[in-house]
């Protein structure tokens, strides 16, 4: 089972229905927490628009949820979009003037906005002001058009991406971080509470060991070990249930899915261990490097299945021994420290 298929509506609407709306409900990121409740408290006291939020972090740790309990927090409106629909100026120049006074902007995936919707984005954040340009050629003439102040939340699963002048201009900046298996634990009890699905703590904490420390798919799990314990069980998710319906979605002990489990496949048993380049590697299991960059190395990288150098990925000890396979004589880790 991959992890980051396309949206189901039912798991869509599910997933709103499970996300906290206050930073007290919000589990976990104790410390982006602490920081951002603070510039949201000083900006209501100064009753002005917060600074804007830069979060960054990989795909499911909170961060759409975050910009909706910023909105909530400041009781402003929250405006939604994506940086792949900002691909021209006029598209971002539509949505910054039709702003309410203190609207929370929400740009998910800001670091895909067109180059063209950056720059007008620049002024926006600094100034409250958009430049319509108007006419074609020398003629062409820019009208400077005010705007509501606001605050801008951007998300990104890959800051690196983000040109510095944008992400010079986010007063606050927030990394999450994967969580851990204690708060994974009050995440889903809390989530199987609101969905009306009886658990056990055993049930519970296997759960959260296979979830890559990732609330989303702690929550996607927990509905699939639901459905498996209404079906086979009594309708009690227990370890028993939460191993049974685990194995048949094909996600392992340590939370591999089955993408992890091919990437790692491929790395050991085609190339060797590696050094393999990541197009080579995305090619090579059927899936686009982005989504192996971004979805799969992230947690493989963490748990020391995978090491990243100048060369490519290369399969490290514990990959070789999680497949049930003996390494090459040279060890891989050492390999890897060689080429980095």
């Amino acid at each position: 089972m991959t992890m980051e298929p396309g949206p189901d509506p039912e798991d869509a609407a599910l997933e709103g229905a499970l996300r906290p709306t206050t930073l007290g409900e919000f589990v976990g990121q104790e410390r982006v927490k602490s920081q951002l409740g603070l510039v949201l408290e000083a900006a209501g006291r100064r009753g002005r628009p917060a600074d804007h939020v830069l979060l960054s972090g990989p795909p499911g740790l909170g961060k759409t949820t975050l910009a909706g309990i910023i909105a909530a927090e400041m009781g402003a409106p929250l405006r939604m979009t994506a940086g792949p629909a900002l691909q021209h100026a006029g598209d971002l120049a539509a949505v910054l003037s039709s702003l309410q006074p203190g609207e929370v902007l929400f740009v998910d995936e800001i670091h895909r906005t067109a180059r063209a919707a950056e720059e007008l984005l620049y002024v926006a954040m600094e100034d409250f002001r958009v430049d319509v340009v108007v006419g074609k050629g020398p003629g062409a003439t820019a009208i400077p058009l005010e705007i509501e102040p606001f605050t801008l939340v951007g998300a990104t699963t890959r800051a690196g991406l983000l040109p510095s002048p944008l992400r010079d201009r986010f007063g606050f900046t927030a990394h999450l971080d994967f969580y851990d298996s204690g708060d994974l634990e009050v995440i889903i009890s809390r989530s199987a509470d609101l969905l009306g699905v009886p658990v056990d703590s055993a049930g519970v904490a296997e759960i959260a060991g296979r979830c890559r420390g990732t609330p989303r798919i702690a929550n996607r799990l927990l509905r699939r070990v639901r459905d498996w314990a209404q079906v086979h069980g009594d309708g009690v998710v227990t370890r028993g249930s939460a191993r049974e319906a685990l194995a048949l979605y094909e996600v392992d002990t340590l939370g591999l899915d089955r993408l992890d489990q091919s990437v790692l496949d491929v790395l050991v048993h085609r190339f060797a261990g590696g050094p393999v380049g990541l197009s080579t590697l995305a090619v090579a299991v059927g899936e686009e490097p982005e989504t192996i960059e971004t979805v799969s190395e992230p947690f493989l990288v963490r748990t020391g299945m995978i090491l990243r150098t100048p060369r490519g990925r290369v399969a490290t000890a514990l990959a070789w021994q999680h497949l049930g396979a003996a390494p090459p004589d040279d060890d891989p880790d050492q390999q890897a420290l060689d080429l980095s």
